[in-house]
């Protein structure tokens, strides 16, 4: 079954990731699809829980550019463990197509993770790849941009959203997205992979 990136309400959005515990042929399948979704899409990274994967996993390349692969990164269970500074700027979400809105993140962070050899890896890093970070690590958590917005940010974005739950509701009502408690299954099932 193809992959694909799913879009606000999907309950996958909202679901809490397990850490990858097994890194494994199917693991790297996953990161290659991940990948290609998310250059297709003009990412610049991508979180596992938007192609409803219930793992602790983003794939990311700050240059947006396929071209450039030696700027292609995954990491595994990455955590942020220091932070600094504030910046304000707009931000985006491939599972929020067409909405953007400014959103408050820290300048710059230090990251923890690990690589695809199961190695541990530390990083410090600013301004537009710290928001990459910062956003693709909240959807590990069930955090969307959408709850980072302030006041002024959120009561903007109100109509798109609202759009985004009916176009959702809509599929579903046609039997072309599984209901909520289907997909729930589907992620718990999925969670002993690995």
């Amino acid at each position: 079954m193809a992959r694909k990136i799913v879009h606000y309400p999907h309950p996958a959005l909202r679901h809490k990731s397990k850490p990858v515990r097994t890194i494994d042929k199917e693991l790297h399948l996953q990161i290659g699809e991940m990948k290609e979704l998310m250059y297709l899409a003009k990412g610049l990274g991508l979180a596992a829980p938007q192609v409803a994967l219930p793992f602790q996993l983003l794939v990311m390349n700050v240059s947006g550019d396929p071209k450039q692969p030696e700027k292609e990164e995954v990491f595994l269970n990455p955590q942020i463990v220091d932070k600094k500074g504030a910046m304000v700027g707009e931000e985006g979400c491939l599972s929020f197509p067409g909405l953007f809105q400014d959103v408050r993140r820290f300048q710059t962070i230090k990251v923890r993770a690990y690589n695809l050899k199961g190695e541990p890896v530390e990083k410090v890093v600013s301004d537009l790849e710290a928001r990459a970070w910062q956003h693709e690590i909240d959807h590990l958590n069930g955090v969307l941009f959408i709850d980072m917005m302030g006041p002024v940010a959120r009561i903007a974005a109100r109509t798109s959203v609202k759009q985004f739950e009916k176009a959702f509701r809509e599929a579903q009502a046609k039997g072309e997205i599984p209901a909520d408690l289907e997909i729930e299954k589907v992620l718990a099932a999925m969670e002993s992979m690995h």
